[in-house]
């Protein structure tokens, strides 16, 4: 049972590089917040896009943090208290820091683009997650996001069926390719602040099917 306590951390993560871990995890960070919980970003990539982000609104939108090294679980302990929630940005390309990231989650959020090589390059990932819960008794929770999906294009079906593959489940809601999503990320915005968008919606219902997941 999860301490109720501590705050419910969400990591975004794939190994892959341009999945939409930043434009998910800020989004549903936000998401999140807007329906009223205490929320905290943190950006364990060295590259420090979401920090970026932040930059670009002025720190005005959600607290964010970095934290790229492999204390990770250490440092996050240390400031995460008084939060309901904290989203993880995950790192491409560093199993350490997404060893670290997964050590703390409560669930995992693997965005993939609909298509066969992200697919494949999830697979390093899943390993390290089933990994872990084989020794924590089947935790953290997983699961992977379509991201950027082509509206009614056969393919994401298609990407649904290969990663069930893997043993995790397949969130029913994702992103599709919206102008939408580059064009908020790049003045540190969110697509709430386009309300009249349908990327609203897809956001509101990835953050409500992962909330029904968590026990």
């Amino acid at each position: 049972m999860m301490d109720k306590t501590s705050p419910t951390i969400i990591a975004v993560l794939n190994q892959k590089g341009g999945s939409g871990k930043t434009t998910t995890s800020t989004n549903l960070a936000f998401a999140l917040q807007q329906a009223g919980s205490k929320v905290l970003l943190i950006d364990s990539d060295p590259q420090g896009s979401a920090r970026d982000w932040n930059e670009a609104n002025g720190g005005e939108l959600i607290p964010v943090v970095g934290m790229d090294r492999e204390t990770l679980p250490a440092d996050l302990k240390a400031i995460q208290s008084g939060y309901d929630f904290v989203v993880i940005d995950g790192a491409p390309q560093i199993a350490k820091l997404a060893a670290a990231a997964i050590k703390v989650a409560d669930i995992v959020i693997i965005p993939v683009q609909p298509s066969p090589y992200d697919i494949w390059a999830a697979a390093d990932l899943v390993e390290l997650v089933k990994a872990r819960q084989e020794v924590t008794d089947g935790q953290p929770l997983a699961a992977f996001l379509i991201s950027r999906a082509i509206t009614n294009s056969k393919l994401s079906g298609e990407v649904k069926e290969a990663l069930q593959e893997y043993g995790f489940p397949v969130l029913k809601n994702g992103t599709t390719q919206r102008v939408v999503y580059p064009t908020t990320a790049s003045i540190g915005e969110t697509v709430f602040c386009q309300p009249a968008s349908p990327a609203v919606n897809e956001i509101e219902a990835i953050a409500e099917e992962i909330l029904e997941m968590l026990p």
